[in-house]
């Protein structure tokens, strides 16, 4: 079912309500929360030329445009597009032509052949990392008095290698937003359900992965949360108003690659 749409004529005290009023039909998380989906589908796929492996040099193909029945955003990709591959093709995605792809050190703990891949735009700005190879983690314990209103602002179905069970959805791209003295947003791939009842302590981008094969994320950070005055907030987005965050969404050109991105990724676990 297409995830719910809301325009952003809404005021703001509607969309503030959504945030504790699970949205009527189906929900991107699959189990409940309040969903509304910005833009449409219409991600024009870019130039595009082959590429070697391990570079992220220019590659044919639009893998990155999403499906058909699917929701995306409605902001201006760019023009040309090139596509990431480990040496092993464990990996692989598209992203513009001018952003930068760099493998790095996974961090301590990974699963041996686990892979780490940060990607910048073209300025050397801070977007997106991958990383595979992670091993299994319980949450970090949730006190009830802890938890926050979130919001899934879009959410995107995306077909990859994940796990089935009680807490786990098939995997979707999404963007979501978790109430705190602002609005804390933040982009990834997840197949597991924030919260209950549109409640959270908080929100993860981790795909959990099939049996002995690890958890992999994808996205500007493991987790988001209601950030305390004294805490640093980046690389999460933090917008005053929900109508703040829905714009960006439906309007920016970051979040416009970014998703794009981020649905082109190929996994071979």
């Amino acid at each position: 079912m297409r995830a719910k749409r809301i325009p952003l004529k809404f005021s703001v005290a509607v969309l503030g309500a959504l945030i504790v009023v699970a949205a009527a039909g189906c929900s991107s998380e699959g189990k409940g929360g309040a969903v509304w989906t910005a833009g449409s589908s219409s991600a024009a796929p870019g130039s595009a030329t082959p590429s070697g492996p391990n570079t992220a040099a220019p590659s044919g193909g639009s893998s990155a445009s999403p499906s058909a029945g699917s929701t995306a955003t409605a902001g201006a990709t760019a023009a040309a597009w090139k596509t990431y591959s480990d040496a092993a093709k464990k990996v692989s995605f598209d992203l513009p032509s001018d952003w930068i792809a760099q493998s790095v050190t996974p961090d301590a703990g990974s699963m041996p052949g686990a892979l780490k891949i940060e990607v910048k735009d073209a300025k050397g700005g801070y977007l997106a990392t991958l990383h595979t190879g992670l091993p299994s983690a319980s949450p970090a314990d949730c006190n009830p008095a802890a938890k926050r209103p979130y919001v899934v602002v879009s959410s995107v179905p995306i077909d990859l290698p994940h796990a089935d069970g009680d807490s786990t959805i098939p995997p979707h791209v999404v963007f979501r937003v978790i109430q705190g003295y602002k609005f804390f947003g933040s982009y990834g791939i997840t197949n597991l359900v924030a919260g209950t009842d549109g409640q959270a302590c908080q929100l993860r981008n981790l795909v959990v992965g099939p049996a002995g094969k690890g958890n992999y994320y994808f996205g500007d950070m493991q987790a988001v949360h209601a950030f305390a005055t004294d805490e640093v907030v980046a690389p999460a987005k933090s917008f005053d108003t929900l109508d703040q965050a829905a714009k960006y969404v439906d309007q920016s050109s970051e979040f416009a690659n970014v998703q794009r991105m981020l649905l082109s990724l190929k996994v071979n676990l």
